[in-house]
């Protein structure tokens, strides 16, 4: 590949992934605020919307990997030269069910959080901030479904516009909320999952008003459509669910530890989460590009835009993981001042560092398989690298070899690189079987 040429589809990609980088880091950005603003109110406020948070994202995880292929499909329909406008109300229909269900899934959790073994004066916290959560999720599921039908026909702009204004909103009402402003009292985590549940449900309202205002839209129902969603959404939803769980389950285990091990694991999963979301996007140009190839049979488009896409995701997170080595104090210190977080967090984002580039190549090559409606594969590797590898050999290192949250990381390096090896053995089949068909 010549030099203009991989400038072309870099261009092509970043194009679709620019504002969706800026929209992603603006979402990671209000989590982060939330982190930021619980460490500064209380070390025990910030471990409980840790745990509360960790046991959520693993519930509404499942509805929003669902809700993540519809761009892949609609991209798909666009490259056949078939109608793709007509599924914008079918969409939101489909989010709207999903988000009951997981709301009442949510709910019904909170009962067993008594049984879960946390530190007493923790739990009253978890439940209060799991409850208002549940509340927030058809926020959460309109905005997801919105942004995704926007961005199959490559409307990237606004909506992530939109997530980066919500930041300094989600900001100023954590700061209100939780410290108290002029008659509003200090209501502690309880305004962290108010303030997260207004912003929630302002981005999903002024994004569907924006679809309303730039296109023009009918009522169409189509069962077909259902099915495709779940055909291809269901594998991508339980890879992520399978991911989110991994993750999570690492603050749920230390949890019972101590409630700061907890937190020093969503402070860490809050930075390398920050770096994530620019591959990330990338991934998502890399599906919508790879999708309308597919769907159109240019196999040569296909296989440049996977390359290129996958150089930019790598090439990135190198740079990242040289920012975590050499300035893993300075990070630490934007969260908080708490000593016993910094002798936790430090030693473990040096193996964050390696772990970095690995994440971001197999979530390049997720976006691939993403846009070839491949997504099984992605999740029995994600299956297969971390709830094989990583649960069992995390959990050995953290306990059994005392290496506590450090040995859960480097169970993850492990399963990241083990992830990677699967795809990419996978997707060579792959793309050698298209360029036969």
């Amino acid at each position: 590949m010549s030099k203009l040429e991989f400038r072309h589809y870099a261009k092509e990609l970043l194009n679709i992934a620019l504002p969706i980088i800026m929209g992603n880091l603006g979402f990671i950005l209000i989590g982060a605020g939330d982190v930021l603003i619980a460490g500064r109110h209380s070390t025990d406020t910030l471990a409980a919307i840790s745990i509360a948070t960790a046991i959520t994202n693993c519930i509404q995880t499942f509805g929003i990997g669902l809700i993540a292929s519809v761009s892949p499909l609609l991209s798909n329909f666009r490259g056949e030269k078939k109608a793709a406008k007509k599924y914008f109300f079918p969409t939101i229909r489909f989010a709207m069910i999903l988000s009951v269900i997981v709301m009442f899934a949510v709910l019904a959790f909170i009962p067993l959080v008594d049984f879960m073994k946390f530190e007493e004066h923790l739990v009253p916290m978890i439940k209060e901030y799991m409850f208002v959560t549940a509340f927030a999720t058809f926020g959460g599921y309109l905005h997801a479904a919105v942004k995704e039908y926007l961005q199959a026909f490559e409307i990237v702009m606004f909506p992530n516009l939109l997530t980066v204004f919500a930041v300094f909103l989600n900001i100023i009402l954590n700061i209100v909320l939780v410290f108290g402003f002029g008659s509003i009292p200090s209501m502690g985590v309880l305004g962290l999952a108010i303030a997260s549940f207004i912003v929630r449900y302002f981005m999903g309202l002024v994004l569907l008003a924006y679809c309303f205002i730039i296109m023009r839209l009918r009522n169409y129902q189509e069962k077909d459509y259902y099915k495709s969603l779940i055909k291809i959404g269901l594998p991508i939803s339980f890879a992520i669910l399978v991911e989110f769980v991994a993750f999570n389950s690492v603050a749920i285990l230390m949890g019972r530890v101590a409630g700061v091990y907890a937190a020093a694991q969503n402070l860490v999963c809050t930075l390398t989460t920050v770096s994530f979301m620019v591959p990330f996007a990338i991934s998502n140009a890399i599906s919508v590009k790879v999708g309308f190839a597919n769907g159109a049979g240019n196999i040569y488009d296909l296989k440049r835009y996977s390359l290129v896409g996958l150089i930019m995701c790598i090439s990135f997170m190198i740079f990242s993981s040289i920012i975590f080595s050499t300035f893993p104090k300075t990070l630490v210190g934007l969260f908080t001042i708490d000593k016993n977080l910094f002798e936790i967090c430090v030693p473990v984002l040096y193996i964050l560092s390696v772990f970095q580039v690995f994440d971001g190549l197999q979530i390049g090559l997720a976006g691939i398989f993403k846009g070839i409606k491949k997504t099984g594969v992605v999740l029995v590797a994600n299956f297969t690298a971390y709830w094989v590898l990583f649960l069992p050999m995390g959990y050995a290192l953290a306990f059994k070899y005392g290496m506590m949250l450090k040995g859960f990381w480097w169970g993850l390096v492990i399963a990241a690189i083990s992830l990677c090896i699967i795809m990419l053995s996978v997707l060579t089949k792959n793309l050698k079987q298209l360029e036969k068909a």
